[in-house]
């Protein structure tokens, strides 16, 4: 009988916890151009502190991104999704989205600080500067490389089905770990991309991995993707690709 209580105990501690993160969005600045995140503050943060920073897709802050933050929240994390276009600066449609996306992806400094901004309001609302990491979907995905390439101060960076190919710039030493999670059969990377990425991983001396996941295309981890030739949500690499986040996530910060 003691044995029922104290596990119901348990249980109920456990939910308790996951109910109490706390999120809202937090308004910030690039100059006089103002952004709005979404900040997931654990109950029972991790002992390092680890703040992890979420780079949303061309379409800008969605449920996907809202909901891997408070997942990341559940498990001790500090979690931001960045606000990289702009308040209310979303695209109006895929057209708009690429148009958007691609001038970020060309003007990567741009992008760089972008990245920054959210790094460092992630550590004003109480992550380690020392415990970062940075992650991201699709654009954002392509936005986690470019956190590596830049060598912005985050410790590990992982691309869920981003783009790989990037504009050419002076080469250095890569500090930040690499975990790249890829469709492989996602048509919107080429062979040579995938080749050409991982020269330039060995090239920068990088730490790095890229996990691929059979039968899956661009956009596996968004349920509302539904084009089975392009771009389509697949449970599968999505519990996988997860997994492979958290596994990383601990091997880096524990």
């Amino acid at each position: 009988m003691k044995k029922n209580i104290l596990l119901g105990f348990i249980i109920f501690v456990t939910f308790n916890l996951k109910s109490q993160i706390q999120s809202q969005q937090v308004a910030y600045n690039d100059g006089n151009v103002k952004l709005a995140g979404y900040l997931v503050k654990p109950a029972q943060a991790h002992s390092k502190l680890v703040g992890v920073v979420i780079l949303p897709a061309w379409m800008g802050i969605s449920n996907v991104e809202r909901l891997a933050a408070e997942r990341l929240g559940e498990l001790g994390y500090f979690a931001f999704v960045a606000d990289i276009y702009g308040f209310e600066n979303n695209p109006k449609d895929f057209k708009d989205a690429a148009r958007l996306s691609s001038s970020y992806k060309q003007d990567f400094v741009k992008y760089q600080k972008r990245i920054a901004l959210a790094i460092q309001e992630i550590i004003k609302q109480g992550a380690s500067a020392d415990n970062i990491a940075v992650m991201g979907y699709c654009f954002g995905g392509s936005g986690a490389l470019e956190t590596a390439r830049g060598n912005l101060p985050a410790q590990a960076v992982i691309s869920f089905h981003g783009g790989l190919a990037a504009p050419k710039r002076e080469e250095s030493t890569m500090k930040p770990k690499v975990l790249v999670l890829h469709g492989a059969d996602d048509p919107s990377i080429t062979n040579d991309d995938i080749i050409n990425f991982q020269n330039e991983m060995r090239k920068a001396q990088a730490n790095w991995q890229m996990n691929f996941y059979g039968n899956a295309v661009h956009s596996f981890t968004n349920p509302e993707a539904n084009n089975p030739k392009s771009n389509c949500f697949n449970k599968e690499a999505n519990d996988r690709s997860w997994e492979a986040l958290l596994a990383f996530l601990k091997e880096v910060f524990n």
